[in-house]
C-alpha cells in the first residue's frame, strides 16, 4: 500500500522553527518529484516547495529564505524545515508524490495533512 505520512505539525511563536517530515511507505521517495503544500482556512491550497527526483528544488516566494526542503534516502522521507515562521504560515501543511520525478502539477499520492499554527 502507498502511502505518505506528514508529522511534526503543531503550535509555534511567530519567529520560531518546526521540522515536518513526509515519510513514504510502500514506495521509494528518492525516484519521485516530492511538493509540499499547504491550505489555509477559507483559502486555497497552495505550493510551499518541491523537491525532484533528481534534487533540484523550488519554494514559493512567500517562503523563499525561510524554508528548507530537503530528503534523507535512508529513511524514506523528506523534510520540510521552516524558519522565522509568521502567523500568515498558518495552514494544514500537505506532502505529495509525483510519479514523473519532476516538479510539475499533478501529484499521485498525497498524505492526509499536518496543521501548523502561528501564534503568540
Amino acid at each position: 500500500q502507498l502511502q505518505l505520512v506528514e508529522s511534526g505539525g503543531g503550535l509555534v511563536q511567530p519567529g520560531g522553527s518546526l521540522r515536518l517530515s513526509c515519510a513514504a511507505s510502500g514506495f521509494i521517495l528518492r525516484y519521485y518529484a516530492i511538493g509540499w503544500f499547504r491550505q489555509a482556512p477559507g483559502k486555497e491550497r497552495e505550493g510551499v516547495s518541491c523537491l525532484s527526483s533528481r534534487g533540484s528544488t523550488n519554494y514559493a516566494d512567500s517562503v523563499k529564505g525561510r524554508f528548507t526542503i530537503s530528503r534523507v534516502n535512508a529513511e524514506n522521507t523528506v523534510y520540510l524545515q521552516m524558519n522565522s515562521l509568521k502567523p500568515e504560515d498558518t495552514a494544514v501543511y500537505f506532502c505529495a508524490a509525483r510519479v514523473y520525478g519532476d516538479c510539475g502539477h499533478d501529484y499521485n499520492y498525497w498524505g492526509q495533512g499536518t496543521q501548523v499554527t502561528v501564534s503568540s
